[in-house]
């Protein structure tokens, strides 16, 4: 999955949200890009789990991209993940 996150900007935002997607799923790979505030989770958590994680350490997500997106809210020709995660 593919989230648009408001407020991160150095390195502990990073560990702050990679820590709490991992809580919920040791194995997840989170790749988080402050430039474009990206981040990217490969797992098989729901979505609802994964911006509830994120929101509770103090981050905004504003925008879920991609196959995990509500219809409604998915921005088109959008892919479901960054592709930084998937080796």
């Amino acid at each position: 999955m593919k989230l648009i996150v408001e407020g991160m900007t150095c390195g502990r935002c990073v560990r702050a949200i990679t820590t709490a997607i991992q809580r919920l799923d040791p194995s997840a790979l989170v790749h988080v890009d402050l430039t474009t505030e990206e981040v990217c989770i490969d797992s098989p958590l729901d979505v609802n789990s994964a911006v509830k994680a994120i929101h509770d350490e103090g981050y905004s997500v504003v925008s879920i991209l991609g196959d995990d997106a509500p219809s409604d809210t998915a921005p088109a020709n959008q892919g479901s993940c960054c592709g930084t995660c998937h080796a």
